[in-house]
């Protein structure tokens, strides 16, 4: 039987993914994080200015994200996330009035794109096969190198999905991670990139079902225990400092490193990361969507990108937000309100809202920032990191982080202890 502590640092999904894929393996797991709650950028919390609990941002999870999936099933919330029971993605033009909805077809061979009814409006079966361009490209190229970032069908559709799988500009953006979400996603048919939402909330459906799983399993959460140095010997980690806390490691014990990506570098000197990280904005209003409305719907010419209807709130999503991460709160909430007043329907004034704007919320998704995404693997044998900022072949996504907290765990057991 393994001993030995593993100490996971950070209460994101990626550590908490970490966390449940190790509790239960013999080992000790103590998972230290710097905030009061766990989740990172994936949690819920009650917004008193709404009198809600909302979401720090929105997330969208696919039916062929299946690290995610795994993760709900194994801390008993598989029905957590909820969507259509077939693909379907609706899409309204606040320029010109139009609205449609792209509807792959379940299988693999797909026969959508010969159906009008199905593809983007404008566009032709032709039009898609330039996708299969993205299966096979080389680590430095964007996507503006690969396909043609113009035209119907690049403005209806692939810009505003690989804009929000990225997080960039999708032209400069890396052609790699575009084409790693196309081959885990469309390319495998409708059946896999069924849009799902945490209907109840991040927290609900992600966070608090694996902190009680790890309650039950023994592990520990300690919260508001802010790790400030680390102590490396040539090869090993030898003590974690927590200022009045200093824990020094024993010879079977880990350490999980599942901080942010631009935090990392200032506890590990020398570590390989991005430097560059784009923003994320989000808009949250306090009413009802009407009936009828779907539960995700993109938006074309708007400050509005994405919009997610939950039953007591409108939320919106900007993606490659930070040209509003100095603007003034109110004006901008009221632009974004008038589009999805116009979009909704909605009579009468703006209802109370909230502005959550992340400034560093995923790396740049650009070639030259993914070639500095590191391993899960160090050259400290009992360190190993974790995190969508590191070499997960995903962009900054769910997917990415558990995926990645699930590896760095599959490198500790694999650590003779």
């Amino acid at each position: 039987m393994a001993r030995g502590t593993v100490h996971i640092i950070g209460a994101g999904l990626a550590g908490l993914s970490a966390a449940v894929s190790l509790s239960g393996s013999g080992r000790k797991v103590v998972v230290h994080e710097l905030a009061r709650h766990a989740g990172g950028r994936c949690r819920s919390y009650f917004e008193p200015a709404l009198g809600l609990t909302i979401d720090n941002g929105n997330h969208l999870v696919l039916s062929g994200n299946q690290s995610a999936l795994a993760f709900l099933k194994t801390v008993g919330a598989p029905g957590g996330l909820v969507g259509p029971d077939a693909t379907e993605f609706p899409f309204a033009d606040l320029a010109s009035g139009e609205r449609w909805a792209v509807r792959p077809n379940a299988g693999p061979l797909p026969w959508w794109i010969f159906a009008s009814g199905r593809r983007v409006p404008g566009t032709s079966a032709l039009d898609y096969v330039a996708l299969a361009r993205l299966l096979a490209v080389r680590g430095d190229q964007t996507l503006g190198e690969v396909i043609s970032c113009d035209g119907t069908l690049y403005k209806r559709l692939l810009r505003p999905v690989f804009l929000a799988a990225l997080n960039t500009d999708p032209v400069v953006g890396s052609a790699a991670l575009a084409g790693a979400v196309v081959r885990e996603t469309l390319a495998k048919g409708g059946q896999a990139c069924r849009p799902l939402i945490a209907a109840g909330g991040l927290g609900a459906a992600f966070i608090d079902p694996a902190l009680a799983y790890l309650q039950r399993k023994g592990a520990e959460v300690r919260f508001d225990h802010q790790l400030r140095a680390v102590d490396l010997a040539d090869d090993h980690v030898r003590t974690l400092d927590f200022g009045e806390d200093k824990i020094a490691l024993g010879k079977d014990d880990a350490v999980v490193l599942a901080v942010p990506g631009w935090v990392a570098p200032l506890l590990i000197r020398g570590l390989p990361a991005p430097k560059e990280f784009n923003a994320i904005l989000n808009a949250h209003f306090k009413i009802a969507p009407p009936p009828g409305f779907p539960k995700i719907l993109g938006v074309l010419n708007a400050t509005t990108e994405w919009v997610f209807a939950f039953p007591d709130r409108i939320s919106v999503t900007v993606s490659a937000a930070d040209r509003f991460v100095e603007a003034e709160r109110e004006p901008l909430a009221r632009q974004i309100w008038s589009e999805v007043a116009a979009l909704t329907g909605q009579k009468g004034g703006m209802p109370p809202w909230q502005l959550v704007k992340e400034r560093k919320a995923t790396f740049a998704a650009l070639p030259r920032e993914n070639a500095k995404r590191p391993a899960a693997r160090t050259r400290w044998r009992n360190l190993v990191l974790a995190g969508d900022w590191t070499a997960t072949g995903l962009p900054a996504t769910i997917e990415g982080a558990i995926r990645s907290g699930t590896r760095a765990a599959g490198l500790v057991r694999a650590t003779p202890a």
